[in-house]
């Protein structure tokens, strides 16, 4: 499911979950044991295997699995995007390729955000799906006032818009992508590492605030939306529309 590997001291984790990497329950279970299990490292840089970085949710298993996989699912969306954000060392995000959805926000849990080409972009509300709190809390943290507009219109971003809005630090070429990752990650490695995580955690407090206060209430309506027939429906029609010519 993530791959690991050591390049002088940074840990390298790549999505290995098919052609493009759809997040499902056992890869966001996953997130949190890989990123432990690289607590040593002195940095962390997260790429996607394949042509994608991630596709986001894995729909199909979504309707497969019905409301008893939503239940286990999206706490475990939720862990694994807290995971990466309160992740105490540098973690950049060298996004390959689309990074859509649940995939988006993957890559803005990331301190630094690197992309060589494909789109990015908050598809939620297209395929009638609300957003989880930590999820919506993260990506307001990244992008600010720029939510709005990616929420609620669904929009698929080129690299370089993202970069316009903050969503994207730089955009790089594919062959140099990784690369330069692990230079941004070397140079964040600079700054000793209880004041990073020190620092970090300061940024952080405002969404984790909100995650606090809000994500007991918020997200058992959004369980309950996840969970209903309409929305089963609503990814049946979403799912089909894809596979047309």
């Amino acid at each position: 499911m993530i791959e690991t590997a050591d390049h002088g001291g940074i840990a390298v984790l790549t999505l290995a979950n098919g052609p493009v990497n759809v997040l499902d329950l056992e890869l966001l279970s996953a997130v949190p044991e890989v990123l432990a299990s690289v607590a040593d490292a002195r940095a962390v840089v997260v790429t996607g295997g394949g042509r994608a970085f991630s596709a986001g949710v894995d729909l199909k298993r979504i309707v497969e699995g019905g409301p008893g996989y939503v239940e286990k699912f999206l706490p475990a969306l939720s862990e694994a995007v807290l995971a990466l954000f309160g992740h105490p060392k540098p973690v950049v995000a060298a996004v390959n390729g689309h990074a859509l959805a649940g995939g988006c926000v993957l890559a803005a849990a990331c301190d630094v955000r690197l992309m060589s080409g494909g789109t990015i972009g908050l598809t939620e509300l297209a395929a009638g799906v609300p957003f989880p709190t930590v999820p919506l809390e993260v990506m307001r943290h990244a992008v600010g006032p720029a939510l709005d507009t990616m929420v609620l219109r669904a929009e698929r971003l080129p690299a370089g818009r993202a970069a316009e809005i903050g969503l994207v630090h730089e955009v790089v070429e594919p062959d140099r992508l990784v690369t330069e990752a692990l230079r941004r990650a070397e140079e964040l490695c600079a700054v000793p590492s209880d004041v990073y995580a020190f620092s970090k955690r300061q940024l952080h407090t405002p969404a984790l605030e909100r995650v606090r206060a809000f994500q007991a209430s918020d997200d058992v309506e959004v369980l309950r939306m996840w969970s209903s027939e309409r929305t089963m429906a609503t990814l049946r029609g979403y799912l089909a529309s894809l596979r047309r010519p």
